[in-house]
């Protein structure tokens, strides 16, 4: 499913966990200056990310203000806390914050995730021509949280480039929240078969089991968080390549104009 939000104040639903093509509570808080707010659900683990913030967060008996001003030039802050946990945001400026959840029966002590500790890699470098070059950073996954549902990350794809790709699939459900650096910028998301106009605050919903390359056009950079559930007995580790498309991954493919039939 694709949507694009609204930019109301309050919270604003990309999707629920009763969605088979989601299984995650996700949204956006969008706070007004000095507004506070308190979280805490019985049933699911949570992970929350400042997006464009400037929040105090206190949780137990910690609390941290975080200043988030570019999705772009700055890597994240993400508190992860299990079921019951209390989380207090208090509003220093407006500022938009994603919340994900998905149920998890596991207590687990909470974490911090900073800035400094975000696995961020440059895919795609000096490969097919530059043209699917990105950054991709993890927050966390199966390999830092194991005790975990869930996996957060966030990815930023260069002006006329292609992300998520090759092409590849997985049986876990997964979201992405679009962003650009342009307000009027746009790229396109495919599943499956289905192709999709992606802009400014859209979301799509990721099934499992089909493909999902991402590309964003010429002049606009594309800020999109990814957000996956491993399902029960079946946590997601690894991304399945299309068979058609894993001759890219040769150490040097032959690609036209070089490459000659």
């Amino acid at each position: 499913m694709y949507k694009k939000l609204t930019q109301d104040f309050g919270y604003i639903t990309i999707t629920e966990r009763s969605n088979p093509d989601s299984l995650m509570d996700i949204g956006i808080y969008h706070l007004k200056a000095g507004e506070s707010i308190t979280l805490q659900d019985e049933i699911c683990e949570m992970a929350v990310l400042p997006l464009e913030a400037h929040v105090e967060l206190q949780w137990e008996t910690q609390q941290i203000t975080v200043k988030r001003q570019s999705l772009f030039d700055e890597e994240p802050h993400c508190l992860h806390v299990s079921k019951d946990t209390i989380v207090i945001m208090n509003a220093i400026e407006d500022s938009q914050v994603l919340v994900q959840k998905t149920d998890n029966a596991s207590k687990f002590d909470a974490y911090l995730y900073k800035p400094e500790e975000c696995q961020s890699e440059d895919a795609g470098a000096d490969v097919w021509n530059d043209t699917a070059f990105r950054t991709i950073r993890t927050i966390f996954d199966y390999t830092n949280a194991p005790y975990s549902n869930l996996v957060i990350g966030e990815v930023i794809s260069h002006p006329g480039k292609w992300s998520s790709y090759p092409p590849h699939v997985h049986q876990q459900p997964e979201v992405y929240y679009y962003r650009f650096d342009r307000p009027q910028g746009f790229g396109c998301a495919m599943v499956g078969e289905e192709a999709y106009r992606i802009e400014d605050h859209s979301y799509i919903t990721i099934p499992g089991n089909l493909d999902h390359p991402q590309s964003t056009a010429p002049g606009y950079a594309m800020y999109f968080c990814w957000m996956i559930r491993h399902l029960d007995n079946k946590p997601w580790t690894e991304r399945i390549f299309v068979d058609e498309h894993k001759w890219l991954l040769e150490e040097q493919p032959s690609i036209w104009p070089n490459h000659k039939k």
